[in-house]
């Protein structure tokens, strides 16, 4: 199984052949984009297994080159890297629609969100699938990708689908569909989320599939954007409220550092996090969020671990797909 039981700080990804690294480096590089797959299950092995051998059915033309799992969040984050448009004329849709939505047919099959319970928010089975363009790649046609996986999630597997970002027509962001359907609320004591929702209909319709949500399937946010960069450091209190109050502290929408967006979760026995989405990596970075959470962590009397990301750069993630298509090409 691709990704190890309790990642904290590193990511988890294939080992490519190294002998040709150079070669890979030299490679003409097609117009690449990457999709991010967030499924809420990280102790089922089996299951794991399951949408990481459904992925495994597009490669080398989609390429799995991260798994970040975490328990105490019951949460997998998979990044798969592929060439934005089919090759050779193929009419088929692109290795990188067929792959994720593979992944999500087979995490919708494996995983009941009626058993599921962890300390991170979700609304679904995959509770967020994120569309970023990569080298060469712009976001437009990224988002027309983005629109047609969405709307066969929600109309082959029964799936209620949202977009949000490029992909959506007003340009709706993530956390405001995630507010207007109570993702921030744990519903379970010790600041957990178990089960499913208890909704019967859904106060925001939809973008594609049904307007019930399945009581073992739930919902899905799908949404095309720029590169986004997650950074969490560990705040060393079981007090969560703390966590919370140096979380919108820290957050653009709580007065802090633009373009960042931070939640405060538990996250094991004894210990807090505050969970970031930095939306512009280049104008403020995670030195920068290390050390503000630092700050304000200290106004609180409460100390605070190294930050760690859950995915690799995007220099990394193009370096790792060009390093798998040298290999797979070699042995041709």
């Amino acid at each position: 199984m691709l990704p190890s039981s309790r990642p904290q700080k590193c990511c988890c990804r294939l080992e490519f052949p190294q002998r040709n690294v150079e070669a890979a480096s030299t490679m003409l590089r097609p117009a690449l984009a990457c999709c991010k797959l967030y499924i809420s299950e990280a102790r089922n092995a089996p299951a794991l297994r399951a949408i990481e051998r459904a992925a495994a059915e597009l490669r080398p033309a989609a390429v799995l080159v991260n798994a970040f799992a975490d328990d105490s969040y019951n949460r997998v984050g998979y990044t798969l890297v592929s060439p934005l448009a089919a090759g050779g004329g193929d009419p088929a849709p692109p290795p990188l629609h067929r792959a994720a939505f593979g992944m999500v047919a087979a995490a919708l099959e494996a995983v009941d969100l009626g058993a599921h319970a962890g300390a991170h928010p979700r609304l679904g089975v995959v509770d967020h699938i994120a569309f970023h363009p990569l080298a060469g790649a712009h976001l437009d046609d990224v988002a027309a990708l983005t629109r047609a996986v969405a709307a066969d999630i929600g109309d082959k597997l029964q799936v209620p689908t949202y977009l949000y970002g490029a992909a959506h027509r007003e340009g709706r962001t993530l956390a405001t569909i995630r507010r207007q359907l109570g993702y921030f609320t744990p519903n379970s004591p010790g600041e957990q989320w178990r089960g499913v929702p208890d909704a019967s209909s859904l106060p925001v319709p939809p973008d594609a599939g049904p307007t019930t949500p399945s009581r073992s399937k739930g919902v899905v946010a799908i949404g095309a954007t720029a590169w986004v960069d997650n950074y969490n450091v560990p705040v060393h209190t079981a007090d969560v409220a703390a966590a919370r109050r140096i979380a919108r502290a820290v957050s653009e929408r709580g007065g802090g550092l633009r373009s960042l967006q931070a939640m405060g979760l538990a996250h094991g026995e004894g210990v807090a996090e505050v969970a970031c989405n930095l939306l512009d990596p280049a104008t403020v970075g995670a030195e920068q969020v290390q050390e503000r959470v630092r700050q304000l962590a200290a106004e609180q009397g409460l100390a605070v671990g190294e930050g760690y990301f859950t995915d690799f750069s995007q220099e990394k993630i193009v370096e790792l797909y060009m390093q798998s298509a040298e290999a797979e090409a070699s042995q041709q």
